[in-house]
């Protein structure tokens, strides 16, 4: 995954008063969950705010990143876990960034990259994405940028499964039953196809005169 460089600082007042102003100085309230956890199990998060000329370039994009935090000067290496946006005006309002380390696995959704030209395209299909990104679990290091998935020989009317894909080192998170791609029949592709089917008849009907 590629990395970047975020800053941010602690918060010292919460609730929806003091979000709103920092809001209005342009930071984002975020929170960073760990290891940590209380004593009901339920995770400890750090509350810190970031600039949002800083959080644009990893929230604006469809890659992913493996976020370097420095918070009040302590780094901590992190990916984005959860985006909150304002329902009406799209603004962001809050991020969740989830800590990483070179022994836990995670579980993130890895955007799909298709590859190749279909024979189903080449017949006069259409091609239809289901999903543009995949879960999958393996330490952050491991995960690549996105998911290359080989369409060449998929044909009109199949599909290729979440099932259907491995990648090495990847443990693939999203439910095998998930359809990822398929190739549709168009109209053209359709009268081309009855177009063919009428020639063959004909061409059957001369053979059986002669």
């Amino acid at each position: 995954m590629k990395e970047i460089n975020v800053t941010g600082q602690k918060r010292k007042d919460l609730g929806k008063k003091a979000s709103k102003q920092l809001r209005k100085e342009g930071l984002v309230p975020c929170n960073l969950y760990g290891e940590q956890k209380d004593k009901d199990g339920k995770p400890v998060s750090m509350t810190f705010a970031a600039p949002m000329s800083e959080l644009r370039k990893i929230v604006y994009t469809p890659h992913i990143y493996v976020i370097n935090l420095v918070i009040d000067g302590e780094s901590h290496t992190a990916v984005m876990k959860e985006l909150q946006f304002h329902p009406v005006t799209d603004a962001l309002l809050h991020i969740d960034f989830m800590e990483v380390n070179d022994q836990k696995p995670i579980t993130i959704g890895i955007p799909v990259k298709l590859c190749g030209l279909a024979q189903g395209v080449r017949d006069g299909g259409r091609m239809n994405l289901s999903i543009r990104k995949i879960a999958v679990t393996a330490p952050y290091q491991q995960i690549p940028e996105h998911l290359d998935i080989d369409v060449t020989n998929l044909k009109i009317g199949k599909s290729i499964k979440v099932g259907d894909l491995s990648f090495e080192g990847l443990e693939l998170a999203t439910s095998k039953e998930v359809v990822v791609c398929s190739v549709k029949m168009t109209r053209a592709a359709s009268m081309a196809s009855a177009s063919a089917s009428e020639e063959e008849a004909a061409e059957g009907g001369e053979a059986a005169a002669e």
